[in-house]
């Protein structure tokens, strides 16, 4: 899968903000791969500097250096809505007020076309969601007020509960930071501080995605903020608003603990790493298998088989080499380019694997290309048996809230029963871990999930055609079971 972007913001009075940025890009930079920018303020004027490609590609010393400014934000982005061109890179900037204001992302909306009706924008205009947001907030009459001083974050709170969907974002003018979490809490987004060593008071904010940003940058997690929270950094401090009127419920993606965070990140209070080892184990135990060597498929797949590996006894070894220059998988168009480009990324290890019956443990399951081409290599180099596990259910349903899945007929655990999938990927046996033990692996059992993806039911509105009289939440049972397996599924 690709990941959802990942988005930060400094606010930190006498610091080259262009510098903590770029560190807090770099290392969001596994949400998102094809295009890197920032916005840069120094309270007078804002500078916008973005390009497709990576991080480390799109910006070097220099460009920082000429970035100046204590106020900054930052994308890495990957697209599930617009086509990949500059023009879609963020931050998206608004010449509204004074200076302007800018913008950066992370999710999808559900109701993009009747935000850019609302802001008339004609559907060919329309390139990306994140340009309808801009779009929305710079069309607010506070900007024509003659106090310009407020003027972005009053137009946030009067325009943003019209925001349906998917987003954490932040936004930023000359003067101010800005970052907003949607009411679901779909997307994760956490606040930091930088302290003074020797008063231990706050000297600077950050917002971030993931806290392991902060880590780097030298900030503090302070806390996750709040679904529906709209937090305001500026010279006085934090200030905290909620003006959504549907009720607020965190049900964060419950693939940020399977796939999408670092394992270093801080989600519901527990590490991400500890959360996939409990996950492994807790597959382990729902399907055991005789076996000489468990290995992880690099990277997120490769703590849960240390858990499986812990729980069953079996020795854990490395089975393959992964290129850390090749992109994911699932960026690519056809089953064909999918699965030569798993060639180009991973390689076995045949010493390790020759003769050997191996349990191999993958975090997920989508397409099944990927798994296929793994395990036709495992077995060139050797392998007598193969097991895939996976620490999570497989997918059957869309997402509409970031993950770039539009339909059910990309799905194969969708299209067909559970116990064909084995032979259809060629493997002797597969185990999915199920989402009761997902969720208890994750530890935090009084929280909520989206696991729409999973299930079919979703925690708001999503853009499909409702049948209340044969539906879950908006999804018709009917198509939950699918008679013919599509050519793209058929036996490899």
């Amino acid at each position: 899968m690709k990941e959802s972007c990942g988005v930060f913001g400094v606010y930190y009075p006498g610091s080259k903000a262009s510098f903590l940025t770029f560190d807090g890009l770099f290392t969001l930079q596994h949400r998102g791969q094809e295009s890197a920018g920032m916005a840069v303020s120094d309270g007078q004027t804002i500078t916008v500097f973005k390009e497709m490609g990576l991080v480390s590609n799109v910006f070097n010393e220099t460009i920082l250096t000429t970035l100046e400014g204590f106020l900054s934000i930052g994308h890495t982005r990957y697209s599930t809505t617009g086509s990949s061109t500059w023009a879609n890179a963020q931050p998206a900037y608004r010449p509204m007020g004074h200076v302007g204001f800018a913008l950066a992302h992370n999710g999808n909306l559900t109701n993009t076309d009747e935000l850019a009706q609302k802001v008339g924008m004609m559907p060919g205009m329309v390139t990306s969601d994140s340009d309808v947001l801009a779009e929305l907030i710079s069309k607010s009459d506070k900007f024509s007020q003659k106090d310009q001083s407020r003027a972005l974050e009053s137009a946030v709170l009067e325009v943003i509960d019209a925001v349906k969907g998917a987003f954490s974002l932040v936004l930023m003018d000359a003067y101010r930071l800005i970052g907003i979490r949607d009411p679901n809490g779909l997307r994760p987004l956490c606040l930091g501080a930088f302290f003074n060593d020797e008063s231990k008071v706050e000297q600077g904010w950050v917002i971030s995605s993931e806290s392991a940003a902060l880590n780097v940058v030298g900030a503090k997690f302070i806390r996750e903020i709040s679904p529906g929270e709209v937090v305001v950094i500026d010279e006085t401090g934090v200030k905290s608003y909620f003006p959504f009127t549907q009720k607020t419920k965190e049900t964060l993606c419950i693939f940020e603990f399977v796939y999408f965070s670092r394992p270093d990140s801080i989600l519901y209070d527990s590490e991400v790493h500890g959360c996939r080892r409990r996950m492994g184990e807790l597959l382990a135990k729902e399907h055991p298998v005789q076996a000489d060597m468990v290995m992880g498929v690099p990277d997120s797949g490769i703590p849960a088989a240390e858990g499986f590996a812990k729980y069953s006894g079996i020795a854990y070894g490395q089975g393959l080499v992964k290129n850390r220059y090749i992109g994911r998988t699932f960026i690519y168009p056809t089953q064909e380019q999918r699965a030569q480009n798993v060639r180009r990324k991973l390689s076995p290890l045949t010493e390790n694997i020759s003769g050997k019956r191996l349990v191999v443990v993958d975090d997920s399951f989508v397409r099944g290309t990927t798994s296929s081409a793994l395990i036709k290599m495992l077995r060139e180099a050797g392998a007598r048996e193969v097991h895939m596990r996976f620490s999570s259910p497989p997918f059957k349903w869309p997402c509409y809230y970031g993950i770039d899945i539009p339909t059910k007929e990309e799905l194969l655990a969708a299209n067909v029963e559970i116990d064909e999938i084995a032979s259809i990927i060629g493997a002797d046996s597969v185990g999915f871990l199920s989402l009761e033990s997902l969720i208890l692996a994750i530890g935090a059992i009084n929280k909520q999930y989206c696991s729409g993806c999973l299930t079919g039911v979703y925690p708001s509105k999503v853009p499909v055609k409702l049948d209340d009289s044969s539906s879950t939440n908006g999804i018709n049972k009917k198509d939950a079971v699918i008679e013919a397996i599509p050519k793209q599924f058929e036996k490899i």
